[in-house]
């Protein structure tokens, strides 16, 4: 992309839009304001619009609208500082997403304040709750450090979604999505209403399944859930009980594609390649993970409440591969020799890798709220309990059938304690404090490739934070706010990088991070800036190269940073009209980095110092938008019609810490179309029908990839591995609520 079409498709994506969910309005939808009552559940861990914090929120209105079949990061995709990617190319199986350019093992995540990101991974693994937007009635984003939350650390960001929502009047639902490669879901909602003594029931089952653009790239997901509910006659007490469960069977597309298939077959995927030139038609990923999470609630009086809960979750998988001529010895076992004598130390097999693990533990929260005071005193202790172990199913020769050649465990204790204080000092300033004590354990009973490696460690960990906000009020209802926020956070390294230290034991991260804004919240607009500069102390970061199952290894770097400045905007210049739009300008660098390359000649690792280079999967310029049409809004009786136009741009993203151009996913620029419909006829509440043209200018790109070098025959080698994107594609939706 030359420098007049990037400028241009910057201008373009500023100026015509900001989230996915334009809202229909007659002003211009809030930055980052909460304009409905904050869920109990999650009042603990979110903050309010006086909070010193940069903050994205989605309400359920925003929601429905995106929410087509793709997973969660597409819905987010539009929100500042934002980087989606999809194994299969289409936003359905295996997605990710990266914010201020950290992956999601470094963005927290919670579903009514319980935690979900993995416990050894620490990434939020969406595939495993699929159509789980479609009970979500709030998202909340907090970019940076944030306010102290359960679960693991938020080094990009946290991001907390409720999906506890219960409606008081009984309703049904069915909604249908049909698009290119296959793509379809099925959902059916329904709920009780509010029943006599207080009980009431909500009940959604799905399933999805997609192709996917990718070559043997499908998925096929369902999930189901309910919640019971039971409030006491006079609201201060509550219970509820939250099951939703998904399973996902997805053909494996976790490699990426090499850089000299892009111009000859996009769409080509190695995996499962056999001896005789097919592919395994059994190369798949199976998992069925349960959550099961129950919350109790009671209001002392006007000031004092309490919320607690208890979750399970329950997971169990695997994932079935073929192998070509691997090493007998990495399975224990000897040479196989034939009657003839002959010795072969390999072998062509079929295994299965198994996780089987329990996730469990409890939260709490008591709060204190006056006019002017919000105090809230909260925790959580959470245990981790994971298996790991694998089977040759099938080998040509040498190694029995079903035969097990690992087995380990794993354990992982996590303990913390906040005290969030918010008091109003005077008229217009707000002071804000937040410390939290976490705790650690994590034992490891050996990995696959090294089961005599057994790290045992500890981490204690002191999180401060604290920040002003100074609010003025203008005339016409206008509200302006000042205010910067500084945060310490630590975080442990997780399961693979222990396994990719053996003679050093990774180090834990700090991050220290400073943030300044102002917002600007008018009747006919808005506009918002954020600065952060956010300094890494041993930062973990990617070296460029996956294991294999696709995960990226890291490795400790003492000084690094990311800075920028997140730019928002938001107006309803017509009734007719309305925009949206945010941009993010920074730079991210590594002040020493050293690279290793690896010598098969000499067997003697090749060190590359660097100085100021920058970091991987850090584009210097992100920035998207939406422009909302209503060309018929005074001609239709309940009757809408809707034309969203949507822009995202995302600069250069290198695949290692060298700043080599010839190591890096290019820029792209994307444009998306969305037709909406709604009718309100006599015989059902609503009928939707979406129509979503995304990539309509047919771009072909890339949006993540990993990159190795070594040295052999006395010739550097450089390999580039890169996930296409699907070209233009379409999505149909038809919904009826009842």
């Amino acid at each position: 992309m030359n420098i007049r079409s990037r400028n241009l498709c910057l201008l373009s994506c500023f100026c015509t839009a900001f989230t996915a969910g334009a809202q229909e309005t007659d002003s211009a939808s809030s930055l980052n304001r909460v304009q409905e009552l904050i869920p109990v559940e999650v009042s603990a861990v979110r903050v309010g619009d006086k909070a010193p914090f940069a903050v994205a929120n989605l309400k359920e209105k925003d929601i429905r609208i995106a929410n087509l079949g793709q997973d969660i990061p597409y819905l987010l995709n539009l929100t500042p500082s934002v980087v989606i990617s999809s194994n299969a190319g289409a936003g359905i199986g295996y997605t990710s997403m990266r914010i201020r350019g950290t992956d999601d093992s470094r963005i927290n995540f919670t579903i009514n304040g319980i935690p979900v990101n993995d416990a050894e991974s620490q990434a939020a693994i969406f595939v495993d709750f699929p159509d789980l937007l479609s009970s979500t009635n709030s998202i909340q984003i907090q970019r940076g450090v944030g306010s102290s939350t359960n679960g693991a650390g938020a080094f990009g960001a946290s991001v907390n979604l409720s999906n506890l929502l219960q409606e008081k009047k009984a309703y049904a639902e069915v909604n249908n999505s049909y698009g290119s490669y296959n793509t379809w879901k099925h959902t059916v909602r329904a709920g009780s209403g509010l029943l006599k003594g207080g009980f009431q029931f909500d009940v959604r089952a799905s399933k999805i399944g997609s192709d996917g653009y990718v070559d043997r790239s499908a998925s096929d997901l369902k999930a189901l859930q309910f919640i019971a509910g039971w409030t006491s006659k006079d609201e201060r007490t509550a219970l509820k009980f939250n099951l939703f469960t998904g399973t996902e069977r997805t053909q494996q597309a976790w490699n990426g594609i090499p850089k000299d298939s892009l111009k000859t077959n996009r769409r080509f995927n190695g995996l499962g390649l056999m001896a005789d030139g097919s592919y395994y038609n059994d190369q798949t990923d199976n998992y069925q993970q349960d959550y099961y999470q129950l919350f109790f609630d009671h209001r002392f009086d006007e000031h004092w409440s309490i919320h607690a809960g208890l979750f399970l979750t329950r997971g169990k998988g695997f994932y079935n591969e073929y192998r070509l001529q691997d090493k007998l010895s990495e399975y224990n076992r000897p040479p196989f020799i034939t009657p003839k004598g002959d010795t072969f130390g390999t072998t062509d097999l079929t295994r299965r890798l198994w996780l089987d693990n329990y996730y469990y533990g409890g939260i709490y929260s008591l709060s204190y709220k006056t006019a002017k005071t919000q105090f809230i005193l909260g925790g959580a202790y959470t245990r981790y309990d994971g298996k790991h172990y694998g089977f040759v199913t099938w080998a040509d020769y040498g190694v029995p059938v079903d035969y097990r050649w690992y087995n380990l465990t794993s354990f992982k204790g996590d303990f913390n304690i906040y005290a969030k204080l918010q008091q109003q000092v005077g008229e217009h300033l707000y002071v804000f404090g937040d410390l939290q004590y976490r705790c650690v354990r994590y034992e490891i009973n050996g990995f696959r490739k090294n089961p005599d490696l057994m790290p045992r460690t500890d981490f204690n960990f002191i999180n401060p934070k604290a920040g002003l906000s100074y609010i003025l009020n203008h005339a016409n209802n206008a509200e302006s706010k000042i205010y910067g926020s500084f945060a310490i956070a630590n975080k442990e390294p997780n399961r693979d990088d222990f396994e990719a230290s053996p003679a050093q034991a990774p180090r834990q991260e700090t991050l220290y991070d400073g943030e300044l804004g102002y917002q600007y919240q008018g009747k006919k607009w808005e506009a918002g800036a954020n600065l952060y500069y956010m300094y890494y102390h041993n930062q973990l970061i990617p070296t460029g190269k996956i294991n294999d199952v696709g995960t990226a290894t890291r490795t400790n770097t003492p000084k690094s940073y990311r800075a920028g400045i997140e730019l928002m905007a938001a107006a309803t210049p017509a009734g007719w009209l309305q925009i949206q739009a945010n941009a993010t300008f920074s730079r991210n660098r590594i002040l020493d980095f050293e690279e290793y390359i690896d010598d098969y000649d000499t067997n003697i690792q090749i060190k590359n110092s660097y100085k100021e280079t920058d970091i991987a999967f850090a584009p210097s310029v992100i920035a998207g938008g939406t422009a909302t049409f209503e060309p018929l809004r005074k001609l239709l009786q309940k009757q809408q019609l809707y034309i969203d136009v949507i822009g995202k741009y995302v600069g250069r993203q290198y695949l290692d810490n060298t700043t080599n151009k010839d190591r890096s996913i290019d820029p792209y620029g994307l444009c998306d179309l969305r037709l909406r419909y709604t009718i309100q006829p006599s015989f059902v509440k609503e009928i939707g029908l979406s129509l979503a043209l995304n990539n309509v200018l047919n771009k072909k790109y890339e949006s993540s990839g990993y990159t190795f070098s070594y040295k052999a025959d006395g010739t550097l080698t450089t390999e580039n591995y890169y996930f296409p994107q699907a070209g233009t594609n379409f999505l149909l939706a038809l919904n009826i609520r009842f």
